[in-house]
């Protein structure tokens, strides 16, 4: 889906409003496997937007902090599928209103409370673009029942690349000035109406640039440059850690890897 999103800088004159956006934690229970289920709520002012955990041409990637947490095994967070915003020739990718990131957390001592703390750092924007941090901090419910919001979230996750039909994914490496050039060809039936493609390295030492998406016939061509996010040249591109998300019109797809093509 196709809105608005103005990627405009905040200047000193600009006028914002206060509490531009809240965040609460929302309890989900224990699962059977002994995982507790929990989100973070963020609920925004009429009209703003935030970004996904890929922004787009100009949008500003959500990073969490977790210091303070208690008894966190491991963590995991599932992203709903967002929408893509274009505006004066910029894309980006996010959530408007309201955002329900569902997070499973597996105990480091089963059978003990679990306490979420932390910090959230992200961008808002409307007319103007915001730099935003969001503390929270909540002893999880192990008591909690089902909660509809974060059961509504999860559902509204991509599909796997077996839920959609992906059929295969091969991906081409070519040398650039400044890195590395993937072109990943996807044989899978089309998401609807234009599909926009994100290809994300996997790797915290490289960042990817814009994707360019086209489709002919059954393949979606998908397109993006990597490169080293400090100094140095890169050499080396792991095909197992390439993560695309496909984004359509009826659904959206996440492919995890690809072969050599």
């Amino acid at each position: 889906m196709i809105g608005s999103l103005a990627p405009q800088t905040l200047t000193a004159q600009s006028v914002v409003p206060d509490d531009l956006v809240q965040v609460e934690i929302l309890d989900g229970g224990v699962t059977a496997s002994g995982s507790y289920i929990g989100a973070l709520r963020l609920t925004l002012q009429e009209g703003w937007k935030t970004y996904w955990r890929s922004p787009g041409e100009a949008g500003i990637p959500p990073q969490f902090t977790w210091r303070g947490s208690r008894n966190i095994g491991e963590l995991s967070i599932t992203w709903p599928t967002p929408q893509v915003f274009s505006t004066s020739g910029y894309q980006t990718i996010g959530y408007h209103d309201q955002l329900i990131l569902p997070i499973e957390i597996t105990p480091e001592r089963p059978g003990r409370p679990v306490r979420l703390k932390g910090r959230m750092e992200l961008g808002i924007c409307k007319d103007v673009c915001v730099p935003s941090e969001l503390s929270f901090d909540h002893q999880l419910d192990a008591q909690a029942g089902r909660n509809p919001a974060i059961v509504a979230a999860i559902a509204s996750r991509p599909y796997s690349a077996r839920e959609a039909g992906v059929r295969a994914t091969t991906c081409r490496l070519k040398p650039t000035q400044y890195g590395i050039e993937v072109e990943a060809r996807i044989t899978m039936p089309s998401a609807g109406g234009k599909e926009v493609a994100v290809i994300e390295p996997g790797d915290p030492h490289l960042y990817a640039g814009a994707t360019s998406t086209n489709r002919s016939g059954q393949t979606l061509i998908a397109t993006a440059e990597l490169m080293p996010a400090t100094s140095g040249n890169l050499t080396s591109v792991d095909r197992s850690k390439l993560r695309i998300t496909v984004l359509g019109q009826d659904h959206a797809v996440d492919i995890t890897g690809c072969s050599a093509g």
